[in-house]
């Protein structure tokens, strides 16, 4: 692997993608236990979905501040307080038996989650060994899987025993708290080693961009993560009813094609990180979005078989977009990883979230077949990566 091949520090690598897995586990059993707690506390929907806004706004919007506030003033356990916020909302939530206790529990547990990504992202660049794109794709891995579990999780502990097994939960981020200050020592070591903000391995961006060329870089970013975040959004919340609706699949075998689809995607981080360290994270950019626009564009309109089959290099192309957009991103603004990692996880949790809720409201007035045929254009915005400027970076 590039990575082994550039020295990187592997073990901290492997050490922060576990503390992203148990991260967004813990956050994936909050919609999990939705059905749960309505009936038992006799909540409305838009209570429910105050509670979704709590913890979007807790872990997305806190996450620029905590990675600004972390570029200036490092804090190498900081990942351990993060996950003590997470511990504490997880026993919160198992003996809520108030809807304000609920939100008060959820909110603790997104501080957690605010805290987690700008860190893990930057302590992930410092242990790359130049490799950046493939760090960030190890560490995302992780949340990926993480995301996928929780759920089933969820099903197997909590749905059999009651809200009270999410302490089970609860023990679990005992163990994270045991990895993250592993890694708060690594932290501390290269802190003291080589100073407040650069590593041995933090490569500085050589291209002396314009002002001008930075926001127009960024504002570029931006365009490509609605594009991917949209789309992204529309089919792991939806993909499962649109095989129903059009092919008439079972519960079960649609959930199997909406595995394929999260396996896919971790494929495509992988690919996407060591083509990016390769040959330059802008070409992975341009490929990675505009490229999925034919399968997308195609879609809609195809049988069973090939609607599987794009679906699955749908997910693998534009997934390798995520760690290219960060590490580019960070190097349009050195200095400032943990603001811009946090900056990015936020608005794309908060994009995600504003796309499922969006589509949904369409899929309502309209069917969701229409809904596949309307967001398939969304990839076309992968034009926007014509406005990236080259960045030199030095070599190792």
């Amino acid at each position: 692997m590039h990575v082994i091949r550039r020295k990187a520090t592997l073990s901290v690598l492997l050490m922060v993608s576990m503390g992203h897995l148990l991260n967004d586990m813990f956050q994936a059993v909050i919609p999990s236990i939705y059905p749960m707690i309505k009936e038992t506390l006799g909540l409305s929907f838009m209570q429910v979905g105050a509670i979704t806004l709590t913890n979007q706004i807790t872990s997305s919007l806190l996450q620029p501040m905590v990675g600004y506030f972390s570029d200036r003033h490092p804090r190498p356990y900081a990942l351990v307080a993060g996950m003590c916020f997470t511990l504490t909302g997880l026993l919160l939530l198992s003996m809520a038996d108030s809807f304000p206790l609920v939100l008060f529990s959820v909110a603790f547990v997104g501080v957690g989650s605010s805290v987690l990504h700008p860190e893990s992202s930057k302590i992930a660049r410092m242990a790359s060994g130049g490799a950046k794109g493939m760090a960030q794709s190890i560490f995302q891995i992780g949340g990926n899987v993480g995301r996928a579990i929780g759920p089933v999780m969820v099903a197997l502990i909590v749905v059999p025993h009651g809200q009270g097994s999410i302490r089970w939960f609860a023990l679990m981020a005992v163990l994270a708290i045991w990895v993250l200050a592993r890694i708060g020592s690594w932290y501390k070591k290269q802190l003291e080693r080589y100073g407040r903000t650069k590593s041995k391995f933090d490569i500085e961006n050589e291209s002396h961009l314009s002002r001008r060329q930075v926001i127009v870089a960024l504002l570029a970013l931006l365009v490509l993560m609605f594009s991917k975040d949209f789309y992204t959004a529309n089919i792991q919340n939806y993909l499962t009813f649109y095989m129903i609706d059009k092919f008439g699949l079972s519960v079960a075998s649609s959930q199997y094609v909406l595995f394929a689809f999260l396996v896919s995607t971790a494929v495509g981080l992988l690919i996407g990180g060591e083509v990016g360290d390769r040959y330059g994270r802008k070409y992975v950019i341009w490929f990675s979005i505009l490229g999925s626009s034919p399968f997308a564009l195609l879609l809609p309109y195809c049988n069973l078989t090939w609607t599987i089959v794009l679906a699955i290099l749908v997910g693998m192309v534009m997934s390798s977009a995520m760690s290219a957009i960060l590490v580019y991103g960070t190097e349009l603004l050195p200095g400032n990883v943990g603001m811009i990692s946090g900056a990015f996880f936020g608005l794309s949790f908060g994009l995600g979230g504003i796309g499922s809720a969006l589509f949904g409201w369409i899929a309502d007035l309209t069917s969701i077949q229409h809904v596949f045929q309307l967001t398939a254009y969304l990839p076309l915005l992968g034009m926007a990566a014509y406005f990236l400027p080259n960045i030199k970076e030095e070599q190792q």
